[in-house]
């Protein structure tokens, strides 16, 4: 197989990845971004046993990959070499260590397929149905949707996808409420705290880390999750800490920023406001600084720029307010004197700007005596600002002794403590990891169970880009124990059948909930799945040649832990050849005993003497082309099309249609009894908080605490939306809420009048009185 080595020079770390099929290989290089590309020497030789790399056989793939990326051909120790080769291109010490962060990959699965990938929307694919979309509310982006990519491309081992699952399944059953989870990239702080450049929101950030870490040990249900996401952490950083080690670092760093860190509410660190001086320079100059650390750590340094900013006002003062009222006192018509005290906001200076000032005449009236002081105002470089710009060497002075006054004491107090955070980055950065890999499964189970997902015979499959609440799915349940094949006609739901499958599989192995109403999914070593492949004019290849490269990779990489699915094989070349090799194909794959399906229409495949299974798609039809699966062969086309096409009424084939979908319809939307309530628990989301997964898909009751000491009361379907929402507004950021789940929309909409028009009655003021007229809840 092939070895692809990543070292990112920013976390000082390298990790080593064996054993790799080519389409592995690809599917990893087109989803990393990298600086620089390096190539091993020995590829330049594929299996055909030629120098050309990419004319045949292994190695076209990839070649096609990278020759259109730039890189640099390299011999030698391939770790050794790269290793020098990062350090000679950022320049750092020959003794510049990396971690190596590797894991093992025994008893994990392969990395995913290109084919694969970008045939279920892991990977972007124009026309296919995005997996990824569908794993996480649409509202959730960034480093949780990055997590989930990278977990799909690379499945954990079996070990880490039991915690997953197992964290997963605690999480859909929260009662408590859980923390915002704040996401901060590792890469970032790393380099951050290494440059000694991280300010005071980024210090607010890293404890708001350490605080969620501290409220999830503090929580007897969350503390349970910790514990368990400990293993993925380790496996997505390389790094091993103890859970008493995490709370002990975390509560330090929590307290240490706090120290230091001004975190708002403190008066005493209010801006400067001063006769004279424009309101803006003040506030430009020290929002920089004012407020980032708590008064009691530089209480030189404001006192020494409190006496400054008197001074500077002082000396405007004296040498630019004569001026001014001197003007001002020239009554004049249109093109006469101006002049007033502006601030210069690119040159970060207060200066007097003025025209026609000067006196034709010097007669020592007031003001005289400060303009003969002025001089034209100049940039950094020493530059003449403008004609209408005016300062003089009083003002100059001061303006210098105020710009020095602070800056470097308030810089100094965050460098160090990015020093004494750089000593505990390990902690930082594992804990970090913990909260994105936290708020990514909170967000996957809380969208699964909206989607009525479950967590893994797979029983009642749908595929994952249809919502049960469009209700236009036809469900399928599986059993695999070998390989067999499909049959249907154009689009019967072959090619859906095997994406739903294959996502479903995937899911399973990396711990997550699945589209179906039940699942058991086995340990598999690799999921390969195949569609219909395409001609490459760039690379010189017709479809049935890059299908063959793909088949290639998938049966020299399967083995009878593998599942393999493939769509319409051979269907790119000569009818009777092209059957004959899909025939010697599926009995290879039944030879190697994986499990796994191969749909054709080939229909001549089932004359050759094969040992196989056969399955076929059955011809139900509900809004739309979706299909029952059953056992045996479809040679014949549709009942409905087929009785149109010989001339039946269309009355009588409409009614027929009609007569069809009524009975599937009624089974389809039977309702199922309410579950009675066993108990009522009231549940509060604090400042931060917010519901656990438990309330998607479940109907609530909540009262919402107002700034203004009003009372809302409301019901939902949707919890976590209606939080977000009401936070949304201003003032409300920071709002409380009570929360009771109750049996169904109609006694939640029964339970919100009952308070709104009882709790006026005990003294509560509500903001929403008017809710409380509602009648009929259906």
């Amino acid at each position: 197989g092939y070895c692809m080595i990543s070292v990112i020079e920013t976390m000082k770390t390298y990790s080593l990845e064996d054993g790799l099929t080519e389409e592995g290989i690809v599917s990893k290089l087109r989803t990393c971004s990298c600086h620089h590309l390096f190539l091993h020497s020995s590829l330049r030789h594929n299996s055909s046993g030629t120098t050309r790399w990419g004319e045949y056989g292994e190695g076209g793939l990839l070649w096609s990959e990278c020759s259109g990326k730039r890189f640099e051909w390299f011999d030698g120790i391939p770790i050794e070499e790269i290793l020098c080769k990062v350090r000679e291109i950022y320049g750092l010490d020959e003794e510049a260590t990396f971690r190596n962060v590797t894991i093992s990959s025994e008893k994990r699965p392969q990395p995913l397929y290109l084919g694969t990938a970008t045939q279920i929307g892991v990977i972007p694919t124009e026309g296919i149905p995005s997996l990824l979309k569908v794993l996480l509310a649409s509202n959730c982006s960034g480093l949780p949707v990055l997590y989930l990519r990278d977990l799909l491309l690379n499945p954990p081992p079996y070990v880490i996808a039991s915690a997953i699952q197992q964290a997963c399944r605690i999480m859909s059953n929260l009662t408590c409420s859980i923390p915002e989870f704040t996401c901060v990239s590792a890469a970032k702080l790393v380099r951050l705290l290494d440059s000694r450049e991280a300010n005071h929101i980024e210090f607010c950030r890293i404890k708001n880390v350490a605080d969620e870490i501290l409220q999830m040990h503090g929580n007897s249900e969350l503390s349970g999750i910790l514990h368990i996401l400990l293993e993925p952490a380790w496996a997505a950083t390389g790094l091993k800490v103890e859970y008493d080690m995490l709370v002990t670092d975390c509560g330090w760093i929590s307290r240490r920023i706090g120290e230091i860190i001004s975190l708002g509410g403190e008066r005493d660190q209010e801006i400067s406001s001063l006769e004279f001086i424009p309101r803006e320079f003040f506030e430009d100059m020290e929002s920089l600084w004012k407020g980032r650390v708590k008064r009691i750590h530089a209480e030189d340094v404001f006192a020494e720029v409190d006496r400054a900013a008197q001074s500077l006002s002082t000396a405007v003062m004296e040498d630019f307010a004569p001026i001014v009222s001197r003007v001002k006192s020239v009554m004049s018509s249109f093109g006469g004197p101006k002049g007033e005290i502006c601030y210069a906001r690119e040159h970060e200076a207060v200066w007097f700007k003025g025209k026609r000032f000067m006196p034709s005449v010097w007669a020592n009236t007031p003001g005289e005596e400060q303009i003969k002081q002025l001089k034209p105002a100049t940039d950094s470089k020493g530059r003449k600002v403008g004609e209408e710009w005016f300062t003089t060497n009083n003002v100059e002075n001061a303006l210098t002794r105020y710009h020095e006054a602070a800056k470097i004491k308030v810089l100094d107090l965050l460098r160090g403590l990015s020093a004494e955070m750089q000593a505990k980055i390990n902690i930082l950065v594992f804990s970090s990891m913990l909260l994105v890999i936290a708020k990514s499964l909170f967000g996957h189970v809380s969208e699964g169970r909206r989607r009525e997902w479950v967590f893994p015979n797979l029983h009642m499959l749908s595929p994952y880009w249809f919502d049960p609440a469009q209700g236009n799915a036809i469900q399928n349940t599986v059993r695999m124990q070998s390989t067999f094949i499909l049959t249907g006609p154009n689009g019967g739901g072959k090619s859906s059948l095997l994406r739903a499958i294959c996502a479903a599989a995937l899911l399973g192995i990396c711990g997550l909930m699945v589209p179906a109403e039940s699942a058991t999914i086995p340990h598999f070593d690799s999921i390969m799945l195949h569609m219909k492949a395409y001609d490459s004019p760039a690379d010189g290849k017709s479809s049935f040649q890059i299908e063959m490269s793909e088949i290639r990779s998938v049966v020299s990489g399967a083995t009878s832990r593998s599942l393999v699915l493939v769509d319409e094989i051979c269907r790119g070349t000569e009818t009777a050849k092209g059957t004959c090799i899909a025939g010697s194909i599926v009995e290879t794959l039944d030879q190697i005993g994986c499990m796994g399906i191969v749909s054709t229409h080939l229909h001549g495949i089932f004359d050759l003497p094969l040992a196989t299974k056969n399955k076929a798609m059955g011809t139900e039809v509900i809004n739309g082309p979706t299909w029952k699966l059953i056992d045996g062969i479809c040679r014949e086309s549709l009942a409905f099309e087929t009785a149109r096409k010989e001339g039946i009424p269309e009355r009588v084939i409409r009614r027929a249609e009609e007569l069809y979908l009524s009975k599937k319809l009624i089974d389809l939307y039977k309702k199922k009894s309410l579950p009675e309530l066993v108990e009522v628990m009231c549940v509060a989301i604090g400042v931060r908080e917010l519901p656990p997964p438990s309330t998607v898909g479940t109907s609530s009751i909540y009262i919402l605490f107002r700034p203004d000491k009003k009372l809302y009361v409301g019901q939902t379907d949707d919890l976590l939306g209606r939080v977000h929402a009401h936070r949304s507004k201003e003032g409300m950021k920071n709002a409380l809420f009570l929360y009771v789940i109750v049996p169904g929309k109609s006694i939640a909409s029964q339970l919100e009048t009952l308070l709104i028009n009882q709790l006026p009655l005990q003294g509560f003021r509500l903001a929403n009185k008017a809710d409380g007229k509602h009648r009929n809840f259906g």
